[in-house]
């Protein structure tokens, strides 16, 4: 590996934009928006191949394949090309810096790591885990406006990344540091000493404080977190147990959130750091304690309502559909060079 590597392994609206905002405060570590390098190399046909594409991607996949068989090394010669490929993107960007370590932090990235543990054996991955019922809570109100259902249907967010990162953490195949969201927030001195110590690098207690700290750099416009980051400076306990209070006082949406954990591996569960045998205590806990205030009605909210309303007509109504894509069609005719 030419490319010193940090990997931060997350589900989506796990804390991970949090984590990746105090460790590229670090004077050794350059980070920036989610560049998703692997997710399109993991499925070219070789590894895994998508559903649909703009090409007969099954004839791709099996050409591939047919291709590889009459390389020298073969797979090894294949794994070689796409972690050079890497290398150069990753390479160059770190180059001009000044900084040690380049860090990449995107969540779908705990989806296809297999493949990335293949290029990069030698990375260090930092997994950030957080209870099941929060990352769920967190994924439908910043993007569904809450419902639940809405975003299950959409992406079964916890369906999909329990398991792949509980077999990561439990087959162990590449060193790597867990901590929990929930530990990290309520102590970050201590979680961040011992990251800093796993990475080894020097630890500097003022990256915690992210966005005061003398190295911060403000992050450059990119995918992450749309709401949570920017309100604070420092890791903040404010919304620990918020999906406990909602799920409390909402019958309907407790009844989604059981089904759902039911549909999990217990095991995985145990791995990914919430055993069954505690995971519902903060519910316990928030039981008569319900909050009935309302959620201000922010411009980011707005704009969530406008986009779950116009995905539910487009999926019900046909005339709809058909004038949206018209406008596609105009759009397209419009922009062309």
């Amino acid at each position: 590996m030419s490319v010193p590597l940090i990997f931060v392994i997350g589900a989506p609206r796990s804390g991970t934009t949090l984590l990746e905002r105090m460790l590229e405060s670090h004077s050794m570590i350059l980070g920036g928006p989610e560049p998703h390098l692997l997710t399109p190399l993991a499925h070219l046909g070789y590894f895994d191949k998508v559903d649909k594409a703009p090409y007969d991607h099954i004839l791709a996949a099996e050409s591939q394949r047919l291709f590889v068989e009459q390389l020298p090394g073969k797979e090894q010669d294949y794994i070689d090309a796409c972690r050079a490929y890497c290398d150069v993107l990753y390479g160059r960007v770190l180059a001009n810096s000044g900084k040690r370590f380049f860090l990449d932090k995107t969540p779908a990235y705990a989806l296809v790591l297999p493949f990335i543990q293949k290029l990069f054996p030698d990375a260090k991955y930092v997994v950030l885990t957080r209870h099941p019922l929060a990352i769920l809570s967190s994924y439908a109100n910043s993007f569904f406006d809450g419902d639940y259902q809405a975003a299950q249907n959409y992406n079964p967010i916890l369906h999909r990344y329990v398991p792949a990162m509980a077999r990561f953490l439990r087959e162990k195949r590449a060193p790597y540091f867990h901590v929990r969201y929930e530990d990290l927030v309520t102590d970050p001195e201590t979680w961040m000493g011992l990251i800093y110590a796993y990475l080894g690098v020097p630890f500097e207690k003022e990256t915690i404080n992210y966005g005061e700290g003398a190295n911060d750099v403000k992050p450059a416009p990119g995918l992450g977190d749309p709401i949570g980051v920017t309100q604070h400076s420092r890791p903040s306990t404010a919304s620990l147990n918020k999906w406990a209070t909602e799920l409390a006082g909402d019958s309907a949406k407790l009844e989604i959130a059981q089904t759902i954990i039911r549909q999990l591996d217990p095991d995985d569960l145990r791995v990914f750091g919430f055993p069954l045998d505690g995971l519902w205590t903060p519910l316990d806990a928030a039981q008569g304690s319900a909050s009935t205030r309302r959620t201000p009605l922010t411009r980011y909210r707005l704009q969530r309502k406008l986009i779950v309303s116009l995905r539910s007509l487009a999926k019900s109504n046909a005339a709809f559909r058909r004038l949206l894509a018209k406008t596609r069609l105009a759009a397209d005719v419009l922009l062309r060079e």
